[in-house]
C-alpha cells in the first residue's frame, strides 16, 4: 500500500506539469542533474572542472585526494579504494551520477576506483547530509559526477593522450555536434597501467598490481518543444585490478567489474512550473579470481530500475514548492561459491517535499521533509532545513540541520554465512554552519560542524567461525572544514587561481571514546594554477596528519604524518595542440593512506591533447 502511494505520488506530479506547461525557451545548456542549480543556494561545493580532473589522471582515488576535503584509503595504487567524508565510513558517502545514487546494493558504498574518472562535464563534492534529496548513504557526503548538453555549438571535439611511469598508458577521445534543437556528445577513455612501482623503503614490490579499465560515455538531447526536452545518458565501464601480493610466489588473484548506466530524462520549463521525470537503469557486475588463471571464486549482478520525478512550482517570485517522487526496484544474484546465495530483491520508494522561500536577495530559506519506504525495513522520517544569508558584501552566513539515513545493503542482510535481516538503518542528525568572507580576490569559508551517528552497522566475530553485521556503535564526529579561494587574472597575458583546504576531523566512538580508524584529525591540500599566455604551471601539495589503524589509538601501527606534492607544465601552439609534462610525488615521499601498502615515489608523465 506505502510504494503504491509513492507511485501514486509520482503519476500526479508528471499530470500536473503536462496540464499548466506554458511556452518558453530552455536553456541553451541541458544539465542531467536539475537539483544542482538549487542545491547550490544554500550549500557550498568544491567544483572540479575536466581541467582539474586531468591533473590526478591516475584514478579518481587521486582527484579527491589532493582535490577534495575527502580522505581516500587506497590498498595500494588503482587497488580498492573507499572515501571518509567527515570522519564517516565509505557507506556513509553517496556517489551521484546525473542525479541517480549509484551506490552499490552489494556493498552500500562506491568502490571509487572501479567508478571511470573520465568524460563528466564537472564534478562536485558536497560536504555534509543529502539524504532528503539523494537518498540512503548521503550522510557524511556526496560526489557528483556530472553531464550536460550544449546547444548551437556546432561541432567540435579532444583527443588526448598520456605516457606515465610503471607502464601507464592513458587516452581519452570527446567529441560533440549540436544545432538549436538536437545535441550528440560521446566521449571514451582506455587506460593500463603494469603499476609495478617500488618502494625499497618499506622493502615494498607492487607485484601483481596490474590494473586496466575503458569508459564509453554516449550523451544526446533534443527540444521536442520550446519548453520541452527529452535526453539520454548512458556510460559502459570495463575494468579489472590484479590484487597486490607480498611475496614473488604468493597467490595471484584478481578482480573484474562491468557496469552499465543509462538515464532517459523528460524535462518541461516555462516561468513558473518546471518537472523532471527520469527512468533509469543502472547494473553492476563483479566477479572475483581467488587464483589469476582459474575461474572466479564469487561474483555477483546487481541491477536496478529507477523511475523518478522531480515537480516544481512557484507560487510567486518568494515562494518555491518542489516535489520528488521516486521508486526503484533493487535485484542481486550471487555468483560462485561463497557470498550471496540465489536472488535477492527489494523494493524501494521514497516521497520528498521541499519548500524554499526567497524572503530579499539576500535572505533566503529551505525546509525539507522525506519518507522512505524500503520493503522489510522501518524506515525513518528524515528532514532538512537551510538558511543562507548575505549580510554585506564582505560576508555570507548558512546554517544547515538535516536527519540523514543509510539502510542495510544486500552483503549485510544476505551474506552467507552471517548476514543479518533484522538489521536496522544507520541514522545520523548533524548541523553545520558556513561563514563565508570576501577581500577583493580572495574568499575564505569556514564551516564548523557537528554529527551524531546512531546504529552504526559493523561486523563482528560471532565466535562460530564467521563474522556477522549488528547494529553497535554511536559515533559522535566534530570539525572544521575550510577553504580559501584566490582568482585574477593580470592584463590579458596572466592569470592565477589559488584554492586550499584545511579539514579538522574529531569522530569518537562513544563506547571506547577513541578515534575511528582512517580518519586522520588533520588534512590540508593546496592546488595552485598560473597561466602566461600560452604557458600553464601547477602545483598541488597534500599534508596528511596521524591517522590510527586500530581502534586502540596504538600509534605503532599508525600512519604517521606526511606531505606530498605534485607540479606540471603545459604548452599550447596553435590554439589547438597542447604538449605537458607531470611530475607526481615530487618531494619523493614514502607514504600509504591503508597500511602495508606504500603508493609511488616519484614518477613522470607526458601527454599531448588536440581540440578540433
Amino acid at each position: 500500500m506505502i510504494l503504491k502511494r509513492a507511485l501514486t505520488l509520482l503519476s500526479v506530479s508528471s499530470c500536473l506539469t503536462i496540464y499548466y506547461s506554458q511556452e518558453k525557451d530552455i536553456d541553451t545548456v541541458f544539465v542531467f542533474d536539475n537539483q544542482m542549480k538549487k542545491v547550490k543556494l544554500f550549500h557550498s561545493l568544491t567544483t572540479l572542472s575536466p581541467a582539474d580532473i586531468q591533473k590526478n589522471s591516475s584514478n579518481l582515488s587521486e582527484v579527491l585526494r589532493f582535490q577534495s576535503p575527502v580522505y581516500i584509503k587506497e590498498n595500494g595504487r588503482g587497488a580498492v579504494s573507499s572515501p571518509s567524508f567527515r570522519g564517516t565510513t565509505a557507506q556513509q558517502t553517496a556517489f551521484v551520477w546525473n542525479g541517480i545514487n549509484i551506490n552499490s546494493q552489494f556493498l552500500g558504498q562506491g568502490d571509487i576506483n572501479n567508478i571511470a574518472l573520465f568524460g563528466y562535464d564537472q564534478m562536485e563534492i558536497k560536504s555534509g547530509g543529502g539524504s532528503v534529496i539523494y537518498g540512503s548513504g548521503a550522510i557524511g557526503g556526496s560526489i557528483h559526477l556530472n553531464n550536460d548538453l550544449s546547444f548551437n555549438k556546432g561541432f567540435n571535439g579532444m583527443f588526448n593522450s598520456e605516457i606515465a611511469s610503471f607502464g601507464t598508458y592513458n587516452n581519452f577521445v570527446k567529441a560533440a555536434f549540436s544545432n538549436d534543437k538536437f545535441s550528440f556528445k560521446v566521449s571514451g577513455n582506455y587506460l593500463i597501467s603494469q603499476n609495478d612501482y617500488e618502494v625499497p623503503e618499506e622493502n615494498y614490490i607492487n607485484r601483481n598490481g596490474k590494473f586496466y579499465n575503458s569508459t564509453l560515455n554516449i550523451g544526446t538531447s533534443y527540444k521536442i518543444a520550446s519548453n520541452q526536452t527529452i535526453s539520454w545518458q548512458s556510460q559502459f565501464y570495463d575494468a579489472t585490478q590484479n590484487y597486490p601480493i607480498f611475496t614473488e610466489n604468493g597467490n595471484k588473484s584478481k578482480y573484474e567489474s562491468q557496469t552499465v548506466r543509462s538515464l532517459l530524462s523528460w524535462d518541461i520549463n516555462n516561468s513558473k512550473i518546471s518537472n523532471s521525470l527520469k527512468a533509469a537503469y543502472t547494473e553492476d557486475n563483479f566477479q572475483y579470481f581467488g587464483n589469476y588463471n582459474d575461474s572466479y571464486t564469487s561474483g555477483g549482478i546487481n541491477k536496478n530500475y529507477i523511475l523518478k520525478n522531480d515537480f516544481n512550482y512557484f507560487i510567486d517570485p518568494k515562494w518555491n514548492i518542489n516535489v520528488i517522487g521516486e521508486f526503484q526496484q533493487n535485484q542481486g544474484e550471487g555468483l560462485g561459491t561463497s557470498g550471496i546465495t540465489g536472488t535477492v530483491k527489494r523494493n524501494v520508494g521514497s516521497a520528498a517535499g521541499l519548500l524554499r522561500y526567497f524572503a530579499t536577495p539576500n535572505l533566503r530559506f529551505e525546509a525539507g521533509i522525506k519518507q522512505d519506504f524500503v520493503e522489510d525495513i522501518k524506515s525513518p522520517l528524515l528532514y532538512s532545513f537551510s538558511g543562507k544569508w548575505k549580510a554585506n558584501n564582505w560576508y555570507s552566513l548558512n546554517l544547515n540541520f538535516s536527519k540523514n539515513f543509510r539502510f542495510p545493503s544486500f552483503n549485510d542482510l544476505y551474506w552467507t554465512p552471517g548476514g543479518n535481516p533484522e538489521l536496522r538503518p544507520e541514522t545520523s542528525l548533524q548541523t553545520d554552519m558556513n561563514h563565508e568572507f570576501k577581500v577583493g580576490d580572495f574568499k575564505l569559508t569556514l564551516s564548523p560542524y557537528y554529527m551524531r551517528i546512531t546504529d552504526m552497522i559493523r561486523w563482528l566475530d560471532t565466535g562460530l567461525g564467521y563474522y556477522s553485521p549488528f547494529n553497535t556503535n554511536k559515533v559522535e564526529s566534530y570539525g572544521l572544514e575550510s577553504q580559501l579561494t584566490y582568482k585574477k587574472r593580470f592584463n590579458e597575458d596572466h592569470s592565477v587561481k589559488l584554492v586550499a583546504g584545511y579539514t579538522y576531523a574529531k569522530s569518537i566512538n562513544l563506547e571506547t571514546q577513541k578515534q575511528l580508524t582512517y580518519v586522520p584529525l588533520h588534512k590540508f591540500s593546496s592546488n595552485i594554477d598560473y597561466q602566461y599566455k600560452f604557458l600553464r604551471v601547477y602545483a598541488q601539495g597534500m599534508f596528511n596528519g596521524l591517522t590510527y589503524t586500530t581502534s586502540d589509538e596504538s600509534k605503532k601501527y599508525a600512519i604517521y604524518p606526511y606531505f606530498v606534492m605534485n607540479a606540471g607544465l603545459s604548452a599550447t601552439f596553435m590554439k589547438n595542440y597542447t604538449l605537458g609534462i607531470k611530475v607526481n610525488n615530487i618531494t619523493d615521499t614514502v607514504y600509504e593512506t591503508m597500511a602495508y601498502y606504500p603508493l609511488p615515489k616519484r614518477n613522470y608523465s607526458i601527454n599531448a591533447t588536440i581540440n578540433f
